[in-house]
């Protein structure tokens, strides 16, 4: 399979006054799963269009490989497509809807035979050519649609919401297929989504987007452990944001909790914050040691979830915080209304710009 890179140079498209995508600057290797990120109208479809041939920029280039596609039709891009409802023709068997990117580019019999096998093994459905779309669970109409759009060998495979319409069980069964499809096929992907746990899972780097630009990019781990913005930080899982404020000596103040931090270096504490997931935060015993940030506080909701219980918590200083508490082996559910000491390692707060009101 041939597999290629791509570029967005400062693509913007405006409809109108409306803006929506400004300035858009990215590079993708080849061979990488980018997820593009963000809620309802933060430009993420907008820029998957443009790349597939769907929408026209109206500024900026968009290069395939080291090819301008940005004049070409879709049909001319060489790109895979799977969109969250499937579109499957409904009167063509499994077979003939993967063959069908094959006939249009006049491939043989024999060829069609190959390759719409491969691609129906490699989902799983090789046992499943004769039938019809009616006859598949979503889960496997999903499934043919990726056959489909990648039985041709594409390049860069586009993929726009493809698991909304399936179930919570089902949709987790299928981001790790999506894995191993990923590494099986090695081509370029590109992953639109609303949901940060499918872009957690799935993605080598993932572009967070908010009103047509770029927040932030990186590994997922990147994105979650160190967010730059309380946009990111609020958006990707939950966080605690925590006020600070110059302190002496190289020391900032957190009034939210009555204490102190030694300041991270070069780090100007106005228009910050400090973002602490709450699965940093524990109950700490006093002497809990050098590098602990501890306060007191009092539990005022306790939500079980199977594995971890989440709670919600009141500081002394009234500052609302959340925090969880993995179940381990004989652990405990902590009641609603206890008091306790909570603590977090100052390592693990991270400083993030906050939003300007």
């Amino acid at each position: 399979m041939s597999v290629a890179g791509l570029n967005f140079r400062r693509v913007s498209k405006r409809y109108g006054p409306v803006v929506a995508l400004d300035r858009f600057d990215l590079d993708v290797a080849a061979g990488e799963f980018m997820t593009f990120l963000g809620p309802s109208g933060s430009g993420k479809t907008t820029a998957l269009n443009i790349l597939a041939g769907f929408a026209t920029a109206t500024d900026g280039d968009v290069l395939i490989g080291d090819r301008s596609v940005v004049d070409l039709p879709p049909e001319k891009r060489n790109v895979g497509m799977v969109f969250q409802s499937y579109s499957l023709f409904p009167h063509l068997s499994v077979f003939e809807n993967v063959a069908f990117p094959l006939r249009l580019r006049g491939a043989s019999r024999d060829m069609l035979k190959q390759k719409v096998g491969a691609a129906l093994e490699m989902v799983r459905l090789g046992d499943f050519a004769r039938r019809m779309p009616n006859e598949l669970s979503g889960g496997q109409r999903q499934r043919v649609a990726f056959a489909r759009a990648v039985v041709f060998d594409p390049p860069v495979l586009l993929m726009d919401e493809p698991l909304g319409a399936l179930d919570l069980k089902l949709r987790e069964q299928m981001q790790l297929e999506i894995k191993r499809f990923h590494a099986e096929i090695g081509c370029t992907i590109i992953f639109v989504t609303h949901d940060q746990g499918e872009a957690l899972t799935l993605s080598d780097r993932i572009a967070v987007m908010r009103a047509g630009r770029i927040a932030q990019v990186g590994s997922p781990q990147d994105i979650y452990d160190r967010p730059q913005s309380q946009y990111v930080a609020e958006f990707i899982g939950r966080t605690n944001l925590f006020e600070v404020k110059q302190g002496q000596s190289g020391h900032w103040q957190l009034p939210d909790l009555g204490t102190e931090l030694r300041s991270p270096d070069g780090i100007d504490p106005g228009g910050s914050a400090l973002s602490v997931r709450p699965e940093k935060i524990r109950p700490v015993q006093a002497d809990a040691g050098v590098g602990h940030i501890q306060f007191d506080a009092q539990i005022s909701e306790v939500v079980f979830q199977g594995d971890h219980v989440h709670y919600e918590a009141v500081a002394k200083g009234g500052k609302p915080l959340s925090f969880q508490d993995h179940r381990g082996q004989g652990s405990e559910i902590m009641p609603k209304g206890l008091a306790l000491r909570l603590g977090f390692m100052a390592s693990d707060a991270v400083p993030v710009a906050l939003e300007k009101n």
